[in-house]
């Protein structure tokens, strides 16, 4: 794949322009001026930002790549694959546990030689849950047959994102790539960048879309992808992919000879500074570097001889290059933002000793330093703490501590914080007013509550002072439902909003339990709580009251990725409520399109301009997914409607105490992202009611109720009443979207006509 002489002086006059802009900008610009075909995402700080720039794009026309919204970064993962398979050019970004939740199909695309290209913008992997920059996501993606190239800065994002794809498709390796940079430091933080003005330039470059390759394209030349192996074929499978990732160092050579003679920019294997004489060097990754290059700087003037050594390409790894260049380094210091737990020193460290294992006349003393984790920042000192590391161990001729964590603080414990409210449970949450019975002849709950007065004298379930935005719906809707709980809860908050803002270490909003799992598996998490509580209480092995009850609170499109974990649960039907704030929309990570997004609703990944119009397709109707399990309990609830919602919280809790799951979802604001005035959160959200876009139902067992008929109550109005209140619709109000306001007006009433028919008809 080679160019020819005579393209590369076409491609050597190729003019540049110079901005400044971040690595997450000049990812989704690299994309875009490749054209790729298909791009399956799903948000996650920090790499969100890159889909959100190709939406905005392509908004503008800028592109033509397909953006497929995954309901998890397993399904994005599945989406590339598929598409790879057919031989289009593939594209994603992800980050921490995405890259884990994903992490199943890696292996499968490497194993199957399909070529993409994915920008991993590191983060530190959950738990504790932290969102900012390390390497412990970048270290578990070593093992999956993917190539792996390090950008140090945002002119590496976008370099390296334009000859990712030229390697990856390369005959000899046929592989898929992934560009990983440091989330925030690179993938926030702008820097001076050059880029091609004419895409052309990158398109000519990267080459036409390879074909000759048994691609499930065409009918007429039928294949099989995928099929089992047994070991006698498996082997040979893995022995031609190693080769191919050998061959992968090599043609990141050729590839970034070509791109330096369009360019002007070399991306040697190793970037070296100052080590043709050095006697003391740091390895580190990415932008670690470049803070130790200005350290170094003032360490040659005193006559020091250090060097930084950082590489471009990590797998396969520059074995033979780092063999070369240590051979008269006396000692070196790998500072490292991750670790291999009980491996006594990290990856790299043991890649890199192993490395000089083989050459028997090296005498260089290697130090292991873990440092930077959850994003912690690396300054100058911190640089210079790590030459000085190195000179000593140089001078002493040993290391004195091999391997150790840097920058860790050991606790006090006479600083320990101290609760300032006093442990509330039990009677304190018990009103005594909230009678809950069945109805003999109907087989229904009868609930009987007080005015709403009579139940401000029950405390909160959670403090203030957490940090929601002003005029956040969350936490009043959550806290009129606990309204309708009596007694002691265990609630488990999935990741978003609610949790993030509530649960900030060492402090905590929760004046009861609270547990925190991520998005994905809240309700079975919530599940195994729930049997282990009872298993122990029946074994006497715990004492807990009786009318204990389990709520899981999700939202911020957690109901996408946690679909299966919820449905499952139900299915199983544990004595737990499933709750859903909706706020339409992935509000924790920007503001992105969730599956309960309306249609036309304008988010960061379904923006509107020239090209598009807010997002495509319509939303997902939740409450009636539940509702197919055949769960005793089904509700749709809003903070305007405050005794429908305390009556139905009453129910729930009978339900999830004495039968078994309920799920709950209630309609909350979000004016930052509405782009909404805080003041008419519930004029908001009782026109959402009122147009029957967010009818207010329940189903119990298995009979559909309409608890509120604004038609019937002659409240019912037009759509336009609902849509005009938030910024993020209104354009939809506009006569040249009129077509699409319309198939948003048609969608809702036939959902609401299917609603009365099932309120009408007790068999459907």
């Amino acid at each position: 794949m080679a160019m020819v002489e005579e393209e590369l002086k076409v491609l050597k006059s190729a003019e540049q322009l110079t901005t400044f802009e971040s690595g997450n900008e000049m990812a989704a610009m690299a994309a875009a001026q490749i054209n790729y075909h298909i791009m399956g995402y799903f948000p996650i700080t920090p790499s969100t930002e890159v889909a959100q720039y190709l939406d905005q794009m392509k908004a503008r026309g800028e592109h033509n790549i397909k953006l497929i919204p995954a309901d998890g970064e397993h399904g994005s993962a599945g989406i590339c694959y598929g598409a790879a398979a057919t031989g289009a050019r593939v594209f994603n970004a992800t980050s921490a546990n995405g890259l884990m939740y994903m992490i199943e199909q890696l292996p499968v695309q490497s194993g199957t030689r399909f070529p993409m290209v994915m920008n991993l913008v590191t983060r530190s992997i959950s738990g504790p849950l932290d969102i900012r920059g390390d390497h412990s996501d970048l270290y578990f993606a070593l093992n999956t047959g993917w190539v792996i190239l390090t950008a140090r800065t945002p002119q590496a994002v976008y370099d390296m994102n334009i000859m990712a794809l030229k390697i990856a498709e390369h005959a000899k390796v046929r592989l898929p790539v992934m560009v990983a940079y440091d989330g925030f430091f690179t993938s926030h933080q702008k820097r001076k960048v050059k880029y091609f003005k004419d895409r052309e330039i990158v398109q000519h470059f990267v080459g036409e879309c390879p074909t000759d390759y048994h691609f499930a394209r065409d009918p007429k030349r039928p294949v099989t992808i995928g099929a089992h192996m047994n070991g006698e074929d498996i082997i040979n499978n893995h022995y031609q992919q190693s080769e191919a990732m050998y061959a992968a160092g090599e043609v990141f050579k050729e590839v970034a000879a070509e791109y330096s003679k369009i360019s002007g920019r070399e991306y040697p294997v190793l970037d070296l500074y100052k080590m043709e004489d050095a006697e003391v060097a740091l390895f580190l990754l990415n932008s670690a570097a470049e803070t130790a290059k200005d350290v170094l700087d003032h360490l040659r003037e005193k006559g020091i001889k250090a060097g930084v050594i950082s590489p471009n390409i990590i797998r396969p790894f520059p074995a033979k290059e780092i063999r070369v260049v240590l051979k008269n380094v006396n000692a070196l210091l790998i500072g490292e933002r991750a670790d291999s737990y009980g491996g006594n020193g990290p990856n790299l460290t043991h890649e890199v000793k192993s490395a000089l294992q083989d050459d028997k006349d090296n005498k260089t003393i290697v130090l292991s330093r873990v440092f930077g984790l959850g994003g912690k920042d690396f300054y100058a000192d911190d640089a210079e703490h790590f030459f000085d590391e190195a000179i000593d161990a140089m001078e002493k001729g040993y290391a004195n501590i091999p391997f150790e964590y840097y920058g860790h603080i050991p606790g006090n414990k006479d600083q320990a914080l101290k609760p300032v409210i006093s442990p509330q449970f039990g009677d304190v949450y018990n009103s005594g007013l909230i009678h809950v019975e069945k109805d003999p002849e109907t087989k229904k709950l009868k609930v009987k509550i007080p005015p709403l007065r009579s139940l401000t004298t029950k405390p909160k379930r959670l403090a203030s002072g957490h940090g929601a935005c002003p005029g956040c719906g969350i936490f009043t809707g959550l806290e009129l439902f606990f309204k309708g709980i009596e007694g002691d809860v265990v609630i488990l908050f999935q990741t978003g909003c609610a949790y993030v803002t509530t649960t900030s270490y060492p402090y905590s909003s929760h004046k009861q339990t609270m547990i925190h799992n991520l998005f994905q598996n809240g309700a079975a998490t919530l599940s195994g709580t729930v049997e282990a509580f009872l298993e122990l209480k029946d074994r006497g092995e715990i004492e807990v009251s009786d009318d204990a009850t389990f709520v899981m609170i999700t939202g911020d499109g957690g109901m996408d990725i946690g679909m299966g974990s919820s449905i499952g649960t139900a299915l199983r039907n544990h004595k737990l409520i499933m709750l859903e704030y909706d706020n339409e929309g992935y509000m924790n990570t920007g503001s992105q399109l969730s599956y309960s997004t309306p249609k036309g609703h304008m988010t960061s990944t379904s923006n509107v301009g020239r090209a598009q119009k807010g997002k495509t397709f319509h939303h997902k109707d939740t409450a009636q997914i539940m509702a197919s399990t055949n769960i005793p309990y089904v509700f749709t609830g809003a903070e305007a409607f405050p005794q429908d919602l305390i009556k139905k919280a009453a129910k729930a809790q009978w339900y999830a105490q004495n039968v078994g799951t309920v799920y709950g979802k209630i309609l909350i604001t979000c004016p930052l992202n509405w782009k909404s005035e805080d003041r008419y959160g519930e004029k908001i959200i009782e026109a959402a009611v009122n147009t029957c876009f967010f009818p207010l139902y329940e189903v119990e067992e298995g009979l559909t109720t309409i608890t509120y008929n604004p038609v019937e109550k002659k409240k019912r109005v037009e759509l336009s009443e609902w849509l005009k209140y938030m910024g993020k619709t209104k354009h939809l109000l506009k006569e040249e979207n009129r077509e699409m306001l319309t198939e948003l007006e048609e969608e809702i009433e036939n959902r609401w006509q299917r609603l009365l028919a099932k309120h009408e008809n007790p068999y459907l």
